[in-house]
């Protein structure tokens, strides 16, 4: 949403240069204190667990109607109990016909679609193929989403004014897109794998925002920062120990964790924040632009076209 979809809360110090009153010990619920989002819709995909459903509760909070994605449904209505405006679909994001499945719902149903964020995710999980054949973390992390976007088109750009939110991670230089084996039939690396999925959040926002903002459709990534989630849940304690993660007795390392509540502070500000108004396709952390994260606009487009030959789906021009 852009300033004119936007409730103005009168915090604006960044209103020119992307920055913002918040920070990295922020919370959702702070970065939404005095906004309205009173008749607006939300998909909030991972929004049961962690970061996700850190951003469904204050969402749902500031008054918006936010479905929540679930490939375990009623998990997710255990999680979201007592949570009002909140409301549970079917959706694998690993399964493009259950894909396709929720958006037809989705769009019978509802004519716009204000907010989109793109939390959920799964991290260095072994090696595991899921659809045709596709490397599980860039089909759910990735594939999945840019699926979903295309089939929600129709929604997004009825809203008039839009947001997409891509979750990725906190960027590394050394990121890659393996072009000649995406789907790493070649060598798993777990860790390699992972990567590549986070950049593929981050080059997807950036193109997508390029060709949705003729549409009123803008689009942003963000990095959470460090959350002690089920995201870790394919990692053994040793591999958390020896990453300085935890110690031997499990305890979170100083400083280095927050809370999911803090590490939904930046998705939800990308989501509504005036501040962000000609920033499209950003790069976000600790609520405010980074300088980080690649700026190769033709690595993007590359990235669009191989996801557009996977899936099928390119008709967002």
């Amino acid at each position: 949403m852009t300033s004119d979809t936007t409730a103005d809360t009168g915090r604006d110090p960044g209103r020119d240069t992307g920055r913002s009153a918040f920070g990295a010990v922020s919370t959702a619920g702070e970065v939404l204190a005095g906004i309205d989002l009173t008749g607006r819709t939300a998909v909030v995909t991972g929004g049961y667990s962690g970061v996700g459903l850190a951003a469904t509760r204050a969402l749902a909070g500031a008054g918006a109607r936010v479905v929540v994605p679930a490939r375990r449904p009623e998990t997710a209505r255990q999680a979201l109990a007592g949570v009002e405006r909140a409301e549970v679909e079917r959706l694998d994001l690993a399964d493009l016909d259950s894909v396709r499945a929720f958006a037809e719902r989705f769009l019978r149903r509802r004519a716009t679609l204000d907010i989109l964020i793109a939390a959920a995710g799964i991290m260095a999980c072994p090696e595991i193929r899921v659809g045709p054949g596709w490397e599980a973390q860039f089909a759910v992390n990735h594939l999945g989403h840019y699926a979903l976007t295309h089939l929600v088109w129709p929604a997004l750009t009825a809203a008039g004014a839009a947001r997409v939110v891509s979750v990725s991670s906190g960027y590394g230089a050394d990121w890659r897109i393996r072009w000649d084996d995406p789907q790493f039939t070649r060598g798993y690396d777990k860790w390699a794998a992972y990567a590549q999925s986070k950049l593929a959040n981050i080059l997807f926002a950036r193109h997508l925002d390029r060709l949705g903002g003729p549409y009123g459709v803008h689009a942003f990534s963000v990095n959470p920062g460090w959350i002690r989630t089920p995201l870790q849940r394919h990692l053994t304690d040793g591999e958390m120990v020896a990453a300085g993660w935890i110690d031997a007795e499990g305890n979170a390392a100083p400083g280095l964790f927050r809370t999911p509540e803090q590490g939904a502070a930046t998705p939800v500000w990308a989501a509504t924040a005036r501040e962000l108004d000609g920033h499209g396709g950003a790069y976000c952390a600790d609520c405010r632009v980074t300088g980080e994260g690649p700026a190769d606009d033709g690595e993007a487009a590359r990235l669009w076209a191989l996801s557009a030959g996977l899936t099928g789906l390119d008709h967002i021009r």
